[in-house]
């Protein structure tokens, strides 16, 4: 809800009147890309920054899909539910998995494919050509190491990339609960994005391919979606920014503090939580009066439909959460 990180701001605006090439050859995307693989654990691979997040991911699954390929994803994924049809703008189906809690697990990604491929028609069905989650994912929960190693091993298995959505991943793997590391990312994953719109930066997010043989022809296909910014280090100034000093890290680990002061209070208070999370989305059911009550100190999200007696609701913090407007709505509650 905020603009940026007051340490972007200055540093864009120190670099406002620099004339730099354009489309993102300038030296602040160069140096922006050269500390995300680094703080990735990454000696080969490529990093591609973009502006959004829906952007990102209609633009990234679109390279890694053939035109008779589908990407698997849970039911509940960003993908399917809240992009407006972005996927299946771009000619390829959304194909939908169970989900726990907004997760996936290896045993259904592996049935899927094995029963897809075990039916003689399959030629005339949509072929499951890769997988996407998110992390965290839409009900703020994490896949542990061990559920990540898993389904790569399943992706690899059938010899399908994984993609991971990380739109707040910072916020993840600042969790206390968190055993995932970046390196770890990148060692699972095939394709992974480093979100900072919701993050510290204005807009942007950073693209890690790890492996030199997936898209290969990214740069036009970036154009083709309308995703390339002629102003590309608008996006670099940012992310080495970011990555700097460990800024990502510090920003990411305060929101998540916040978080977890406000459900401390919550359930002090008597109030249930919905969804168990660690991190920087927080879910309770709410009382309408207290729903209505709330809604005049806080913003929140109504989550889903609004009950007849009580609403389930999300709270979010951010790497600019005031202590004391959390504060504030913990002494109205």
């Amino acid at each position: 809800m905020e603009g940026a990180h007051p340490e972007l701001m200055r540093r864009l605006m120190e670099t406002n009147l620099e004339q730099t090439i354009g489309y993102g050859n300038d030296d602040y995307c160069r140096r922006a890309k050269e500390l995300i693989l680094q703080a990735c654990g990454l000696q080969e691979g490529h990093v591609h920054l973009l502006v959004g997040g829906t952007q990102t991911n209609a633009t990234v699954i679109d390279g890694l899909l053939a035109r008779h390929e589908g990407v698997l994803a849970a039911e509940t994924a960003h993908i399917n539910v809240h992009e407006s049809g972005a996927i299946e703008a771009s000619g390829h189906k959304v194909l939908t998995l169970p989900q726990v809690q907004g997760k996936v697990n290896a045993a259904d990604v592996d049935r899927y494919i094995t029963d897809f491929y075990s039916d003689e028609t399959y030629e005339h069905m949509v072929a499951p050509g890769m997988l996407y989650l998110s992390f965290p994912t839409e009900y703020g929960t994490l896949y542990s190491r061990a559920e990540l190693e898993a389904i790569s091993g399943v992706c690899r298995k059938h010899r399908i990339p994984l993609y991971v959505d990380g739109a707040r991943l910072g916020y993840g793997l600042a969790a206390d609960t968190n055993d995932v590391t970046l390196p770890d990312l990148a060692l699972l994953a095939d394709v992974f994005y480093i979100g900072g719109t919701k993050v510290g930066a204005l807009f942007g997010e950073a693209v890690v391919v790890t492996r030199n043989d997936l898209l290969p022809h990214f740069f036009p296909l970036i154009k083709q979606h309308g995703a390339l910014l002629a102003k590309g280090r608008l996006l670099g100034v940012q992310f080495e920014t970011l990555f700097t000093n460990g800024l990502y890290q510090r920003i990411a680990r305060h929101a998540v503090e916040m978080a977890m002061k406000l459900r401390q209070a919550f359930v002090a208070k008597g109030y249930q939580v919905f969804i168990d999370s660690p991190t920087n989305q927080q879910f309770v059911i709410l009382p309408n009066e207290d729903l209505d009550r709330l809604s005049k100190v806080a913003t929140f999200e109504v989550w889903g439909i609004r009950g007849e007696k009580e609403t389930p609701v999300r709270f979010v913090t951010s790497w600019a959460t005031r202590e004391e407007a959390v504060d504030a709505l913990i002494a109205a509650l």
